[in-house]
């Protein structure tokens, strides 16, 4: 019943119930809307999202890889005739089907919206990571979401794979049969590994059928990577004779091959043949070029296309396999040939474009954002050339000061709060004088369409090109994300991805650790330089803060007024009414100080309760000591307490210069308050 409500949901989406029965299967979606969402209204809130923008989501890494940056071009314009918009959501390297290593910046797939979504497309070999791409697939799965399985294979998904063995199969039979190799080396990848393996039985057979005796001597492993195949090399080189080609798993070890070779003083090909697999673009930039075989990505973005599209009409999983082309070029003594010259274009493009000062210019961004005084004060140093076209959402909770968010235990399990911080479009919203952090709502979801964000990146998507997701995460947490949306497929673009998402996580989660430290620094300083008590400075922040008056001379040859005052009969309260009142008497006469006390002063607790203030500036101390008094009087006579808390003030004025002798003003005021105390205490008697 479950899978059937959310069929008939979707039918009704897509106008595929024909108008005889909506009315039957719209009622019967309205009596079961609760099994999906929360309530009615959310029901029909995304029923009317769905309608107003055809989204698809798209998982990878690496989008300033040139042949993914081809990808998600052709992919996009594809789906856009179509009425789609892509979503991508890219973290900035591979995972390596290492499942447990860290890597926050995955934390992108998490906020995947797929209530809102029409399809999933994920590339697995870019991923590199069978846990992610399964729980995409499963989350999917409770939407009745298509998934699309770009290069992998699972099952409840779409998917495309490559024939990786009939490509290095045309490596191999052309290097033995076109050029009559007889004496040839292989370079596996890692022993026992899959790919590595599949590819090793390739070289065999093809060596059986052409009647070449295989032995192990014929076969090393370089792990698909440089620093080991250069080991192998050099036991090559260390031969007493050269094989005759040196067919390797991948481009990056046929490249780092050739280059060993021409090293040691060989020509390639003339002396030695070196083949390649996978059609790198870095192929194209060697000399000589290397012969490959290339798993084309813009096959692989039109069987993507026509897959999901297919799913969508037919709700059926479309599987489908492409044959890597066989790329013949300088490496085996074949003419010079470059594979999409387009992409070439960019790849070059992309390399040229880097400039060492747009890496200063993110620096300076991050350093000020760093040090910035307040939320207003950092966000405005995110306009700048290098963070154009971005969106910079944080969740609310990392920027309240009371706690560290990247130390807090109790955010396990919390939904996230997103709030906007940055956007391009309208960076004036976004200055230090005009920026407001965003109210609180309760409607907030943990995805990059939670309530408050759907309007502007929806606006967004009309634009019709992709706009791009990456984490934002410091110390390994992760704490919002940054979309990006280019109005272009510019490759220096999407390169500048990864550069501004490391820059910006740094800042803010840098300005997050400094305004803690702040906010620590500044209750160590109420700790240290304030009475517990009554909140006046101790002698300890006194001498601090008087000290500094003293050093900038800030308020010299104004007026100085010292207050002195000192608790009536202390003793007598603490002896008969306990201690723990006589610290509210305490309390009372310091609140009393403090609020009869007008314009800039330092006030006191001195000691037990001996009590006094510092005025800068005119004042009018008789003034100042009446109030003090008419403050005590209403409080005893609100407050039903068998004693009365009285005060004795005296005061002394002068003038704030070089000559001015605090200690000794203090004393003299303190002279004229126990003047003032023993006629009371007369008056009493």
């Amino acid at each position: 019943m479950f899978i059937m409500i959310r069929k008939i949901i979707k039918f009704v989406d897509t106008n595929i119930i024909k108008s005889g029965i909506t009315n039957i299967c719209t009622k019967l979606i309205e009596s079961n809307y609760q099994m999906l969402y929360k309530d009615k209204e959310s029901f029909e809130k995304v029923i009317k999202m769905k309608k107003s923008a055809r989204l698809v989501a798209l998982c990878t890494s690496r989008i300033y890889d040139p042949q993914i940056h081809g990808y998600i071009e052709k992919l996009n314009e594809r789906l856009r005739t179509e009425g789609f918009s892509l979503l991508v959501f890219a973290i900035n390297s591979d995972i390596y089907w290492e499942e447990d290593r860290l890597a926050t910046e995955k934390y992108i797939f998490d906020l995947i919206p797929y209530k809102y979504l029409e399809g999933v497309i994920i590339m697995d070999e870019k991923i590199k990571s069978h846990k992610i791409a399964s729980r995409i697939i499963s989350h999917s799965s409770e939407y009745d979401l298509p998934v699309i399985i770009a290069d992998g294979t699972y099952d409840n998904a779409s998917c495309i794979t490559f024939e990786y063995e009939k490509g290095f199969e045309k490596v191999v039979r052309h290097v033995i049969e076109e050029h009559k190799v007889r004496r040839p080396h292989m370079i596996a990848g890692q022993p026992d590994n899959e790919f590595s393996n599949r590819r090793i039985d390739v070289y065999k057979q093809v060596l059986k059928e052409n009647n070449i005796e295989y032995d192990d001597s014929m076969l090393s492993y370089g792990y698909f990577w440089s620093d080991p195949c250069r080991i192998v090399m050099r036991e090559l080189l260390d031969r007493d004779t050269l094989p005759q080609a040196i067919i390797c798993a991948n481009d990056n070890m046929a490249i780092t091959a050739t280059e060993m070779l021409i090293e040691a003083g060989y020509k390639v090909p003339e002396d030695v043949i070196v083949t390649g697999f996978d059609g790198y673009d870095e192929v194209y930039f060697t000399s000589p070029k290397i012969t490959t075989s290339s798993c084309d990505i813009i096959l692989l973005a039109d069987a993507s296309a026509d897959s999901l599209l297919y799913e969508i009409k037919e709700h059926k999983h479309k599987n489908s396999t492409i044959v890597p082309v066989f790329v013949p070029n300088e490496s085996c003594g074949c003419p010079s040939l470059q594979f999409h010259p387009k992409m070439l274009n960019d790849w070059f493009k992309e390399s040229f474009s880097r400039n060492n000062d747009d890496n200063r210019v993110l620096q300076q961004i991050t350093s000020s954002m760093q040090t910035s005084k307040n939320i207003g004060e950092m966000v405005s140093y995110l306009e700048s050339y290098k963070t154009k076209n971005s969106l910079v959402v944080v969740d609310r909770k990392c920027l309240e000061n009371d706690n560290n968010y990247f130390l807090r235990d109790d955010l396990a399990g919390q939904t996230k709060e997103f709030v906007l911080i940055y956007d391009t479009d309208h960076a004036g919203e976004y200055k230090q004088d005009t920026f407001k952090m965003p109210e609180h709502t309760s409607d907030y979801s943990e995805d990059v369409l939670t309530p408050a964000l759907y309007d502007r990146i929806i606006e967004l998507t009309k634009d019709g090109y992709p706009l791009l997701f990456n984490t934002l995460y410091y110390m390994e947490i992760p704490f919002g994300f940054i979309c990006y949306y280019f109005r272009n497929y510019y490759i220096s673009n999407y390169t500048n991805t990864m550069t501004v998402t490391n820059s910006v996580s740094t800042a803010i989660g840098g300005f997050i650790n400094l305004q803690y430290q702040e906010t620590l620094r500044s209750k160590m300083d109420e700790m240290y330089f304030h009475d517990p008590l009554t909140g006046l400075y101790n002698r300890i922040g006194f001498q601090r803060i008087y000290g500094e008056f003293v050093r900038q001379k800030k308020y010299f040859n104004e007026k100085i007024t010292v207050i002195m005052s000192d608790l009536d009969g202390l003793k007598y309260i603490n002896d008969n009414y306990g201690h723990a009142e006589g610290d509210v008497a305490i309390e009372q006469v310091a609140k009393a100080l403090k609020n009869a006390i007008l314009g800039k002063n330092l006030s006191v607790r001195f000691g037990g309760d001996e009590l006094f203030s510092v005025i800068l500036g005119e004042c009018d101390p008789d003034a100042i000591i009446s109030r003090i008094n008419a403050s005590l009087d209403e409080y005893n006579r609100s407050n039903e307490r068998p004693y009365e808390i009285r005060t004795s003030c005296g005061y002394l004025t002068s003038t704030f210069d070089d000559s001015f002798d605090i200690t000794q003003a203090l004393k003299e005021a303190d002279e004229q308050m126990y003047i003032i105390k023993r006629g009371r205490r007369k008056t009493i008697s």
